[in-house]
């Protein structure tokens, strides 16, 4: 047996020992090979190093900071290639680093950058060659996008430009629009609205559809020559207070500017911000004051800013936001700090001997009495006599750098460098009782310097500065042995205001001394020129200037937007309207769909002349492809749906008991086909406790794989959920999320609500449910 476990040991200690050996070979090669500049090679051996002795420190050390500097190389090189245009170089880099470390974030993160700019490249190409064509909808819709993705882009924000500056804003139907551009005169007194409406849509080929509260025997008077159709249309509503809605590209619905219809008629639209530079909280209360939005959610930890609004509004807050969200502008401060120290000293002559001391040796016993003075010879006394010194000295100062420093710092913040040290300075306190006590300060000595910058669009700055030059002059030690100092200090402050690269220097902190001191022979000593001989002058000149030298130099400036940027018309203050987006003229969406089933206590169409065409839906082969029902898909071909119709509804308990548990379910009935939906929903923190959300079934039917994600904030009671389907659409009705609660204190009624839901159809167009349900739950003992 202790044979047979010798030979085991000896075994096990080989195997370790030949393992240990490989390493090493291996570790060597790694480090051969990485100085040869053979990076991979080199890592991979470092790799064989680490696995054949892991528990070797210094190779895992070595291959983590050999792979470490490899990655930041690829990572330069990528960056360098992407900003050469070689956008697949770019990507074969961050592919081999993913191959390293599948984990690596900016690798990750420069992948998706690529596959955004590829992706807005060819929206590029679609905006430019839709514009060609006249196509301004296409074009828009795209710029949009870009700029939904890349705030900054310059090309997409030069484009936006262009079609600002070419066409009006996109109508919703060509067809529409050229209807409204018909040429017409008018001329009615007191006479019934609708009448009015009647001629207008015999003239242009529109019809319109009344709501039942809209007065049938409403006068109207209007006075109109060589104008156009849509000023009379918009007139008309203007002085009548009316709203219209575009139903098609051939019907208009008519009905009173109230609250309560505006609520049932105006389509609503979400949208989220994620601000790149501005404030979120700043941003929120810009569109609260000037669009007056109500619906507005932010989420400070990812600055994102959501609202819920009709879509003139939204289209308002992105040209709120565009020219509020823009970087910050930025100066580098060149600074040179000098101190000029002239210094002279001459010290010359003769240092006579000025001190004769006789000193009586000592008697008898080391003593000396005045009968030994009277006996005392030359030789008895002893006499010291002060040296002779020959002085021949002379020194000059030089000047002498204190600082040379380059500041980054952003507009209106303060930037401090301090270069010296920090000084205790210890207080003693005592008491009547003699507890003593210490307290220590610590005290900046050295060079302190403060600057300000303000920076305004016409390339200058003004820095307001505060400069500090301190030193230590003395040391003072009290009675109880604690030392203190004595600082010699110099300080400047003031405003200037300079042009982007324009130099300053600020002096004048002089301090001047002059220091004169001699040793003489009285008489020989005042001799002009030959006094030298006869004595030793001390001549010294301290003269200490400190000098300032600043360049602002600009990184980044403010950007005056254009005049169509600044100004713009933005509605009435009753009704947000964009600039042409009357009748017929929304955003670069497609046109909302018409509200839900039509109310048969509604007014007819107006009539129409013989070639108008006749109003109501579009057939699903209209040759325009715009404002139809889409194509049902093809996994369900019976399937019909009715544009307009989506709705959602809660289900679940409506009472509960403290510290039960239990789910809710949002459903939802598809008046369209979905590929996905945002939504975030509200609840009461202090009486419920969020549990878990999970997806339903709906965007899974027919067996679909869907992305989805949640965050929750416990703390403000709110839950944002985004579920997408990335190939075909949910047409069934369905499950859209489960919401498991808890019951934490007593409630009669505790809300829970929808608080924004925008489902996305065919091509990613913005569905409107009919309405955002909300439901209540009461807690009880």
């Amino acid at each position: 047996m202790t044979s047979l476990f010798s030979r085991t040991l000896w075994a096990l200690l080989s195997v370790v020992w030949l393992a240990g050996c490989a390493g090493q070979l291996a570790y060597r090669d790694g480090q051969a090979l990485l100085e040869a500049g053979k990076i991979d090679e080199g890592l991979e051996k470092l790799k064989e190093a680490v696995d054949a002795a892991p528990e070797n420190i210094r190779f895992r050390m070595t291959y983590i900071q050999a792979r470490e500097k490899s990655l930041s190389a690829m990572i330069d090189r990528a960056e360098l290639a992407w900003q050469a245009g070689k956008t697949r170089e770019a990507e074969e880099i961050y592919r081999s680093i993913l191959a390293i470390v599948p984990q690596h974030a900016r690798a990750r993160s420069g992948m998706a950058e690529l596959a955004k700019a590829v992706r807005n490249a060819e929206l590029m190409k679609k905006a430019e060659a839709a514009l060609e064509t006249g196509d301004s909808a296409t074009a828009v819709h795209s710029v949009r996008t870009i700029l939904t993705d890349s705030p900054m882009h310059g090309d997409a924000l030069e484009l936006r430009k262009r079609i600002e500056q070419t066409s009006r804003p996109p109508q919703s139907e060509p067809k529409l629009s050229a209807a409204l551009k018909k040429p017409i005169t008018i001329e009615f007194k007191d006479v019934p609205l609708k009448q009015v409406f009647e001629v207008i849509s015999r003239t242009s080929g529109l019809n319109f559809v009344f709501d039942k509260e809209v007065k049938a025997d409403q006068k109207a008077t209007i006075f109109l020559r060589d104008s156009t159709i849509q000023d009379a249309v918009s007139l008309l509503l203007l002085t009548n207070q009316l709203e219209q809605r575009v139903l098609d590209k051939s019907s208009i619905l008519i009905y009173p500017n109230t609250a309560t219809k505006l609520r049932e008629y105006q389509p609503l639209t979400v949208k989220s911000f994620f601000l790149s530079n501005a404030d979120v909280k700043n941003a929120a209360n810009t569109i609260k004051t000037i669009i007056k939005t109500k619906d507005v959610v932010i989420d400070e930890r990812q600055n994102m800013l959501i609202i819920r609004d009709t879509p003139d509004a939204v289209r308002l807050a992105e040209r709120l936001l565009a020219l509020h969200d823009l970087p910050e502008p930025e100066v580098m401060l060149e600074v040179e700090i000098l101190e000029i120290k002239r210094s002279r000293l001459l010290n010359l002559g003769i240092q006579w001997p000025d001190q004769l001391t006789l000193t009586p040796l000592a008697g008898q016993g080391g003593n000396v009495t005045l009968a030994d003075l009277r006996n005392h010879s030359s030789s008895q006394i002893g006499a010291v006599l002060t040296p002779l010194t020959i002085n021949a000295k002379k020194q000059d100062g030089e000047a002498n750098i204190l600082a040379n420093p380059r500041i980054r710092v952003k507009n209106r913040e303060a930037a401090k460098v301090l270069i010296g040290d920090r000084v205790p300075n210890i207080t003693t306190t005592s008491t009547a009782t003699g507890f003593v006590s210490e307290a220590v300060q610590y005290v900046d000595v050295g060079l302190k310097l403060d600057a300000q910058p303000t920076i305004f669009p016409d390339n200058e700055v003004s820095i307001k500065l505060s400069l500090e030059v301190s030193n230590i002059v003395n040391q003072i030690q009290t009675k109880s042995g604690t030392l203190s100092y004595q600082i010699g200090t110099r300080t400047a402050s003031t405003v200037l205001r300079l042009k982007d690269g324009e130099n300053q220097v600020l002096a004048g902190l002089i301090n001047d001394e002059d220091r004169s001191a001699a040793n003489k022979i009285p008489g020989l000593g005042d001799i002009p020129v030959l006094g030298r001989l006869f004595g030793s002058q001390r001549d010294e000149g301290q003269k200490t200037e400190i000098v300032l030298s600043i360049t602002p130099r600009l990184i980044r400036n403010i950007q005056r937007p254009s005049f169509s940027d600044a100004e713009f018309d933005s509605g009435t203050e009753a009704s947000v309207r964009l600039s042409g987006s009357e009748i017929g003229s929304t955003t670069s969406n497609p046109p909302q769909p018409p509200p839900s089933a039509p109310n048969p206590d509604r007014q007819p169409a107006a009539p129409t002349s013989t070639n108008a065409p006749a109003g109501g839906a579009q057939s699903a082969n209209d040759a325009s492809g715009r404002d139809v029902a889409p194509p049902v898909p093809r996994d369900d071909p019976g399937a019909t749906l009715t544009k307009g119709n989506t709705s959602i509804e809660w289900s679940g308990p409506d009472k509960v008991r403290i510290g039960e548990t239990f789910s809710l379910a949002i459903s939802i009935q598809p008046g369209e086909a979905i590929t996905g939906i945002p939504y975030a929903v509200g609840f009461d923190p202090k009486s419920l406790e969020l549990i878990s959300i999970t997806s339903g079934e709906f965007l899974k039917q027919g067996g679909a794989v869907t992305h989805f994600s949640s965050r929750v904030e416990r703390v403000g009671g709110q839950v944002f959920a985004t579920e997408t389907r990335p190939g075909g659409s949910a047409v069934h009705p369905g499950i859209l999320a489960t919401l498991s609660f808890k019951a934490i204190s007593p409630a009669k009624a505790s809300p829970i609500r929808i608080q924004a839901l925008s489902p996305i159809g065919i091509g990613g167009r913005a569905i409107v449910p009919q309405s955002l349900p909300a439901t209540t739950v009461s807690i009880g003992p």
